[in-house]
C-alpha cells in the first residue's frame, strides 16, 4: 500500500522581496515561514526547502539505517543523524552531507562502516537524491 505525504506553501511577492510558510499537511502545528533571504543567506528564524530536505533525508536514513543494523542483528541503541543539504543560489543544491552518532552494541567498526553505507544507497530519500553527491561520516559513539 502506498502512502502520500503532502506540504503545501503559501507565497506572497516576487522571489527577492517575497515571503510565504510551508505547512506540513499532516499536522496542523508544523509551519515554517520561508525567504528567499533564508534560502540564499541563511536567514535566522526561517526555513528553506534545503533544511525540510535535510529533515526528510536525516529521519528516512536513520529508519533504514536501523533496520539494516537489526536485519543483520545489531539492534542499535540510538542513532542521531544531521543531514547537511548544501544550496548554492547560482548552481542549486549540491550535495547532503549525513553525520551519524550511533550506539550499537558489540558491532565492529567494520561491519558498522558497512551498514552505514549501505543504508545510505537504499535509503529511499538517497535514492530521490541521486542526482547530487551524497557523503557520510558515521561513528560508534
Amino acid at each position: 500500500m502506498s502512502v502520500t505525504s503532502e506540504a503545501t506553501t503559501l507565497w506572497f511577492g516576487d522571489l527577492p522581496s517575497g515571503s510565504g510558510t510551508t505547512s506540513l499537511d499532516s499536522s496542523d502545528a508544523a509551519e515554517f515561514p520561508v525567504s528567499w533571504a533564508a534560502r540564499s543567506q541563511g536567514e535566522a528564524g526561517k526555513t528553506n526547502p534545503e533544511e525540510l530536505l535535510g529533515a526528510a533525508h536525516s529521519a528516512c536514513f536513520s529508519m533504514a539505517f536501523a533496520n539494516e543494523l537489526a536485519t543483520a542483528g545489531h539492534t542499535p541503541e540510538s542513532l542521531q543523524v544531521t543531514a547537511a543539504v548544501t544550496f548554492d543560489p547560482s548552481v542549486g543544491i549540491t550535495g547532503s552531507h549525513l553525520l551519524v552518532s550511533a550506539k550499537v552494541p558489540g558491532i565492529s567498526e567494520e561491519d558498522f562502516e558497512r551498514l552505514a553505507a549501505e543504508a545510505k544507497e537504499n535509503c529511499p530519500v538517497s535514492r530521490a537524491l541521486a542526482g547530487i553527491p551524497i557523503t557520510l561520516e558515521a561513528s560508534l559513539a
